[in-house]
């Protein structure tokens, strides 16, 4: 592996999941980087600069490596673990193996975006949408999951790929978005292994709003 003639610059918000898989993989495959905070109230991830870096949608994470600019965490993920993992450990070469991470970087987009993730925006940043739908479809999701990890180590088998990393953020903070992880027992070890991952960077916690 060539590592970066000069660290990568990484463009976040500090509360923000999609950015933390982002960082996790960073950190795990042990690359320079640069990290760049925007403050959503002065709405710097809408301004034309920004949106300017491949970014249509004016979102965060943004990498930027070398004469590279790239948006969207999912792609951002497939990016890095194919030009910095020349073991194919975190994206497996293999088509039925790459497959089945591209299955969870759905899931990551889907349910968990519009359930779990959905529901902490709610509590920690007032957002408004449907609460109760995003609880529910939250506990649909963590119910499929706890059974599909009674039988396996991680997603996709017994070592961790891309796919863990987009599906851990989310459902370690469902918490703060009011859905307990007690029920589910194997997703709470699943969490464990993944936190006790070589280079494993923790992702701030932050307390729900307070409600009338």
């Amino acid at each position: 592996m060539t590592p970066p003639a000069r660290p990568i610059r990484f463009y976040r918000h500090p509360l923000s999941g999609h950015c933390h898989r982002v960082e996790l993989l960073l950190a795990m495959l042990k690359l320079p980087f640069e990290t760049i905070d925007l403050d959503f109230t002065k709405k710097e991830q809408k301004a034309p600069g920004f949106v300017a870096k491949n970014n249509p949608f004016g979102q965060v994470p943004v990498i930027e490596d070398g004469e590279v600019t790239l948006a969207d965490s999912n792609a951002i993920l497939i990016y890095l673990a194919t030009r910095y993992d020349p073991s194919g450990s975190w994206l497996p070469r293999d088509p039925v193996a790459a497959a089945r991470v591209h299955q969870w970087l759905s899931v990551a987009a889907g349910p968990l975006a519009h359930g779990p993730a959905a529901a902490r925006r709610f509590t920690v940043l007032g957002t408004k949408l449907d609460y109760e739908g995003a609880k529910t479809m939250a506990a649909e999701l963590f119910t499929v999951l706890d059974g599909y990890l009674a039988q396996r180590h991680f997603l996709t088998g017994d070592s961790p790929t891309i796919a863990d990393l987009a599906i851990y953020t989310y459902t370690a903070l469902a918490p703060e978005g009011g859905v307990s992880l007690e029920p589910y027992g194997h997703i709470r070890a699943w969490l464990a292994r993944v936190e006790a991952l070589p280079h494993f960077v923790p992702m701030r916690r932050t307390p729900p709003r307070p409600t009338a």
